[in-house]
């Protein structure tokens, strides 16, 4: 992934792939690691399923909002995935053997269908907006891999 509305990133994890992804997938525990979204909460009865719903909570110094998100893929041990309001913007991660452990690859994309409901949100300062959403992604994802890496590996 490498153009202006795709990122990835990853890092090594000492844990195996079902550990990581336990972790991962536990979106009440998005605040240890995101710098964005401090907290998530399942709806009640959901889980880290495909089709469960969770509300995000996020924070950044000028602006506090809400997300709806819906699980669009869960295999333990391989591959977390959900969509955001809709499909206007898709994270995850993704889980593939390393050695003793796991390579830990986060990923954003913000489709067509995204960057079209921003243009029609913020007219004129569409691109300025989505701008800022595309370095906070670059920005975030080493971030938090860095930080569920800690939370993993029992350093923080």
């Amino acid at each position: 992934m490498a153009d202006d509305f795709t990122h990835a990133d990853s890092v090594h994890v000492d844990a195996d792939p079902d550990t990581v992804w336990d972790v991962v997938s536990d979106v009440t525990r998005t605040g240890e690691w995101s710098p964005i979204c401090v907290r998530c909460a399942w709806d009640p009865g959901d889980g880290p399923r495909v089709g469960a719903h969770f509300t995000g909570y996020n924070v950044k110094p000028d602006r506090e909002w809400e997300t709806r998100s819906e699980v669009v893929a869960a295999e333990r041990g391989r591959v977390f995935r959900w969509a955001v309001n809709g499909g206007r913007v898709f994270w995850g991660f993704e889980m593939v053997p390393d050695g003793e452990g796991t390579r830990l690859t986060e990923t954003w994309e913000f489709p067509t269908a995204g960057r079209e409901f921003f243009r029609e949100r913020y007219g004129d300062s569409a691109d300025a907006e989505i701008a800022i959403r595309a370095a906070d992604a670059r920005s975030g994802i080493p971030e938090t891999l860095g930080a569920v890496k800690r939370v993993i590996e029992g350093q923080g």
